[in-house]
């Protein structure tokens, strides 16, 4: 017997977006964001006290997290033809959705997302817009696919640079919405973001020899299994100095510090079994880490010192 809609779409989000794995992620993300800048501004405590922050703060939480749903899709639209090819068992490859169906999808996540900008400041839409128009030229790999795809560190880049304008939108939830002008002290938290998801990329494509799959471009075989790991650990080091710099603009350097310290610590605890001995399934640790670390990151960043601050 077929599947229902209901069942077609639960298998999808969990194989291809887990909302229980992702939720997490996407609001710490918002919430830090917005926390972040009102701590910017010095409006943390008037911000919860007012009463103002719930709208903010939901307007944050569900478009962000349906940016994410929209380059998941993206991906499945451009990814079509090699998923065909080499990854069958993935749900629009094996018919378990269409394409058609995810376009779909896609379209009402945007409406959601008009209708929240409207709803919350009608000048967000011009940041919504920035973020929308940088997400359709993702999806078309910037009209240049194969270039792209022979420059893989390129092609990273370029569509980690999807993460600031997402959190751009969010911290304006805040800060537009409430008519302050731009914080030259949020570049530093856009940077953290960008370098963030680079971690988060790299470390999800890491991998023993006997788990990477023909048609599927890893970071270990371009790099190799001694230097990829550490290439990660650059990128996690990277994020840590962009933390703690903005963590200084709302003065909460030293347990931003702290945090980086002792995540920079785990992280070379990882990556050495690893390199000595890549067993299979091994290489999933990077991927968990860089999800641990994301949650660390925006809290001591944002959540934790909003809520200091309001004590």
């Amino acid at each position: 017997m077929n599947p229902s809609l209901l069942q077609r779409a639960w298998i999808y989000q969990r194989e291809r977006f887990p909302v229980l794995g992702h939720g997490p992620l996407i609001l710490c993300f918002s919430l830090s964001a917005i926390a972040f800048s009102a701590l910017l501004h010095d409006d943390a405590a008037d911000f919860l006290s007012s009463g103002t922050w719930m709208g903010p703060a939901v307007a944050a939480f569900v478009t962000c997290f349906l940016f994410f749903l929209q380059l998941r899709i993206a991906d499945e639209f451009k990814d079509i033809e090699e998923d065909t090819r080499y990854r069958p068992y993935r749900p629009v490859p094996r018919g378990l959705v269409t394409l058609r169906a995810l376009g779909f999808v896609f379209a009402g996540a945007a409406l959601v997302q008009l209708l929240l900008a409207l709803w919350l400041e009608p000048r967000l839409l011009v940041v919504l817009a920035i973020a929308w128009t940088y997400l359709a030229l993702m999806s078309r790999e910037f009209f240049a696919r194969e270039w792209l795809v022979a420059r893989p560190i390129t092609y990273l880049w370029t569509h980690m640079l999807i993460m600031p304008l997402v959190d751009l939108y969010a911290t304006a939830c805040h800060w537009l919405a409430h008519d302050f002008p731009v914080s030259p002290g949020l570049k530093w938290f856009l940077v953290a973001s960008f370098c963030n998801g680079v971690v988060i990329e790299i470390g999800r494509k890491l991998r023993a020899r006997e788990d990477e799959e023909e048609g599927v471009p890893t970071y270990t075989r371009l790099w190799g299994i001694r230097r990829a790991p550490w290439i990660w650990f650059g990128m996690l080091a990277a994020t840590g100095l962009a933390a703690i710099l903005a963590a200084r603009e709302i003065d909460f350097l030293v347990p931003v510090a702290g945090v980086v310290a002792i995540t920079l610590a785990a992280a070379a605890m990882t990556i050495v079994p690893f390199i000595r001995d890549p067993r299979p399934g091994a290489g999933k640790k990077f991927e968990l880490f860089a999800g641990l670390w994301t949650i660390a990151l925006y809290l001591v960043l944002g959540i934790v010192p909003f809520v200091v601050a309001v004590l």
